[in-house]
């Protein structure tokens, strides 16, 4: 089945909302750039072209939370994968929710970090560690041991500094002492 875009009065509007959205939600960044991009594809505001722009905004939404997404080849593994992407897109359209999309985006995601974590040896930035992480654990409590197994190419020290600057920063909740130190991400607190 072919995408039916919406008719071209309602473009303007749409793509209004649809900035709106990633002005305003509190939805995790890397879920947000997913929703963004399917929308994207579904608007269809151009004759040509709306694939390569929606990944370049996906990217660009990435990119300004996580500077890391600037060295990931997400456009190649898309490539690679390209008639699962469209199924994806097909299969959300018929859903009505961009859910199959958006797991399909996550999964290229994690597979673009893997390769560049493994082929360069980029080393992310304390923010990008903790956000990252963020992610994987969500709101589960953890432990600082927890933590560097995540990464284990940083040092102890690191992964304590890194913890450190999460709880200064209010990203990170610490309750107990020494080895019995526990970590949750406050905004998973909120939440409930």
């Amino acid at each position: 089945m072919e995408h039916l875009a919406p008719g071209g009065g309602m473009v303007k509007g749409l793509m209004n909302d649809l900035f709106k959205y990633l002005k305003n939600d509190k939805d995790l960044v890397l879920i947000k750039s997913c929703v963004f991009h399917y929308e994207f594809e579904f608007i269809h505001p151009f004759t040509d072209g709306n694939g390569r722009i929606g990944r370049l905004w996906q990217t660009l939404i990435l990119m300004q939370q996580y500077p890391v997404f600037e060295y990931l080849p997400i456009e190649s593994l898309i490539k690679e994968n390209q008639q699962e992407y469209y199924n994806k897109l097909s299969e959300s359209d018929k859903a009505g929710q961009s859910t199959h999309f958006i797991e399909f985006m996550l999964s290229i995601i994690l597979q673009s970090l893997e390769q560049v974590l493994q082929s360069q040896n980029i080393n992310l930035s304390t923010k990008d560690r903790i956000f990252l992480f963020k992610e994987k654990i969500r709101d589960k409590k953890f432990s600082g041991k927890d933590y560097l197994q995540n990464f284990k190419n940083i040092s102890a020290p690191t992964a304590s500094r890194d913890l450190k600057w999460a709880v200064n920063q209010e990203i990170l909740m610490k309750s107990g002492e020494q080895r019995k130190t526990e970590y949750q991400f406050k905004s998973f607190l909120s939440e409930k």
